[in-house]
């Protein structure tokens, strides 16, 4: 849903229904582009442009797309072949004398009078003087596109462009004198932007290609700036109100629990607990971001600072994505802390009722200690004694809601987020500004780099070959695949019959299946299984993606690896790696594919998690690489984070320097502001003293 202010709301409640032409069905179809009313209709911006603009013939290079307006010199002539047609004319264009032609458009014959003025919009083929037609109009008639720069909206079902644009015309010329100014005189005069309602109009039919961007560069900058808006006012506050709680934390204390760990925290990893614990020391909520590469240690600081919150008679409560996460989780956590007396509890959906209950009845009278769950965890029956620390994992996998509900369940305890895709470190600032950024920019000691390989289908014998030298040294192999089941519309490889397969081929080594439709039992025994070195490899879904710990699996192998994103990739090779001995990434690819040979590329050039996040952005743009429209980042409508990083600086600073304004919280020029934060983000918007 569009960021919006109370001015707005009439807009916002009334029915795509009320313009003409939207009938029920089509009120369908357009619900399933995420339009439900004309306020959403109104803001549903094209994402190119279609330019029917006249050009001359000689600036056209081969195999471009132009519209040309000419003169028809030849009576059509009509040709049929297999159901199909093809209708040819000749067509003096600027003293040139062409050849048409119109592909299954029979009924254009009638229309082709001999000296009849056309304007034609297809691919010009040089060599041949030919154009291949896809639209074509006949000036006669009237105007039509020609001369436009036409809006391309992504439409689905029976929706049409033309429809579409037309629906989006009705909209503005009947609702759009209620379209309201957002932003402030100062900044629109800084940025000299224009005004809303015009910008609005203008991005649906720009004059010019100049006006567009003009309209865009508005529109974007609000985006951006209302996003701003909501992280600024939130840390703004959160620095005001020294509401959080004090941690009473020995330096001693944490330095004798990492002198107990089994291995030696690197200089990164003491520097970002040094970080951590000095928030929890302070008064104010922590709001901390804490992004690491995959096997770079996270999980273990996490531990330390849950170790601290309980030494000062607090509780810790650890969100994580999936169910097998949690399961991994509270096991090694509670064999972490079971030498310190403290008590580590497992909260998921598959806990049965009785258990359930009494795991709750103990949770709210302290008894227990870290709590690790799904999103059990914020469930209204889930109550604590005294909630010190919240850790969630995998941070961007949930909602800003989601979190902000475990948050809840205490007073304003400390907020610790951890995310194994790392962003650059000045992006990671600007969109999390409401969180401050610890990175963990170092392996642990001993790791050695994983070596990786990308390999055509037809290298499966070879393929097969690693996996039985591995095996003859006791290591195990993660076999990836991303279907579970067969499925008509993807040509990819799944783990059902992948598993088949390898059991075929391979009668000698043990070989498990995991995938996300098992039960919870199913998946811990085949886990469980994997982990104990009874099964020697194990054909898996993405659910191995994250956190899953084999210190034994040096093979990870990737079926149809082009079909993943960069940062799920490296997500996955980060599986593998987690001892001294040597271990590989196979990618099976097809390099063929959209982007797949730049993929495989990118992952054999670099293991750097930083450098994978910034190529994956510039292949796949934000809003694939941060997940699904629950992520913290937003799914904007026009803003790119790459290409409008500079915009998405300039938003934050004019948002930080408004909120810490008095001014902004009293004065009624910032009233739709205030309204529009009240309403988008409530644990944020109460003004400061």
């Amino acid at each position: 849903m569009a960021d919006r202010s109370a001015e707005e709301t009439d807009l916002f409640a009334i029915p795509v229904t009320k313009i003409k032409g939207v009938s029920a069905p089509k009120a369908g179809e357009l619900h399933a582009l995420g339009v439900s009313t004309v306020g959403e209709l109104i803001e549903y911006y094209p994402f190119r442009y279609e330019d029917y603009r006249l050009r001359p013939l000689h600036e056209v290079k081969d195999g471009e797309k132009i519209t040309v307006q000419g003169r028809i010199e030849t009576p059509p002539s009509l040709q049929r072949f297999g159901g199909k047609s093809r209708l040819l004319c000749r067509v003096t264009v600027e003293g040139l004398l062409l050849t048409a032609v119109w592909f299954n458009r029979a009924f254009l014959k009638d229309q082709m009078e001999v000296g009849r003025d056309i304007v034609l919009t297809g691919k010009w083929d040089q060599r041949r003087r030919q154009l291949t037609v896809s639209e074509s109009e006949f000036p006669d008639k009237g105007a039509g596109r020609t001369g436009t720069l036409q809006p391309v909206y992504s439409i689905g079902g029976s929706l049409t462009q033309a429809w579409v644009r037309q629906r989006i015309e009705l909209a503005l010329a009947q609702y759009g004198a209620m379209i309201p100014e957002l932003l402030p005189p100062e900044l629109l005069d800084k940025h000299s932007l224009m005004p809303r309602r015009e910008a609005i109009h203008r991005i649906h039919r720009p004059e010019n290609t100049r006006e567009g961007q003009e309209a865009r560069r508005r529109m974007v900058y609000e985006e951006l700036f209302l996003f701003e808006l909501r992280l600024q006012a939130y840390r703004a506050m959160n620095r005001k109100a020294p509401d959080g709680i004090a941690h009473k934390i020995s330096s001693d204390d944490i330095r004798a629990f990492a002198a107990n760990l089994p291995f030696e925290l690197t200089e990164a990893q003491k520097t970002v607990v040094n970080e951590i614990t000095r928030d929890m020391k302070r008064p104010y909520a922590m709001n901390r971001l804490l992004q690491g590469d995959v096997g770079s240690g996270k999980t273990v600081v996490a531990a330390i600072a849950l170790y601290a919150t309980v030494k000062d008679g607090c509780q810790g409560a650890l969100m994580v994505p999936t169910e097998i996460l949690a399961e991994q989780h509270a096991k090694s956590l509670g064999k972490l802390f079971e030498p310190y007396g403290i008590q580590v509890a497992l909260l998921t959906g598959s806990r049965g009722a009785r258990e359930r209950r009494d795991l709750l009845a103990s949770l709210q009278m302290g008894l227990i200690d870290i709590v690790i769950g799904t999103h059990a965890l914020i469930q209204e029956d889930v109550f604590f004694r005294r909630l010190g620390l919240v850790v969630t994992d995998e941070q961007h996998r949930f909602g800003v809601n989601q979190r902000s509900i475990l948050r809840r369940k205490g007073l304003n305890p400390d907020v610790l987020m951890m995310t194994a895709t790392p962003i650059p470190r000045t992006l990671a600032i600007t969109v999390f500004g409401d969180m401050d950024v610890s990175t963990i920019g170092e392996r642990p000691k001993g790791r050695k780099p994983i070596l990786t390989y990308w390999v055509k289908h037809d290298k499966m014998d070879r393929v097969l070959g690693f996996i039985r030298r591995e095996a003859e040294l006791g290591r195990q192999t993660f076999f990836i695949c991303p279907l579970i089941e067969e499925s008509e519309k993807l040509d990819v490889q799944n783990a059902i019959d992948l598993h088949m397969q390898l059991r075929q081929a391979m009668p000698e080594l043990a070989i498990g299946l995991l995938h996300g439709r098992m039960t919870s039992a199913e998946k811990d025994a085949a886990m469980g299984q994997f982990a104990a070195g009874e099964s020697t490899v194990l054909v898996s879904t993405t659910v191995v993606e994250v956190g899953v710990d084999v210190p034994n699996a040096t093979l990870m192998i990737v079926m149809d690896a082009d079909r993943f994103g960069l940062s799920q990739l490296h997500q996955l090779r980060g599986r593998v790696g987690r001892s001294d001995h040597q271990s590989y990434c196979v990618l099976i690819a097809d390099p063929k594919s959209e982007n797949g040979l730049e993929r495989m590329q990118a992952m054999t050039d670099t293991d750097d998690g930083f450098e994978i996040a910034r190529r994956d952005l510039e292949l796949r743009g934000p809003g694939e690489f941060f997940g699904t429209k629950q992520s913290g980042v937003p799914e904007f409508r026009l803003a790119n984070l790459m290409n409008d990083f500079e915009t998405l600086e300039q938003a934050r600073d004019d948002a930080a320097a408004l909120t810490a304004e008095p001014s902004f919280w009293t004065a009624q020029a910032y009233a739709g502001l205030r309204d529009y934060l009240r309403r988008e983000a409530p644990d944020y918007s109460e003004p400061l003293d």
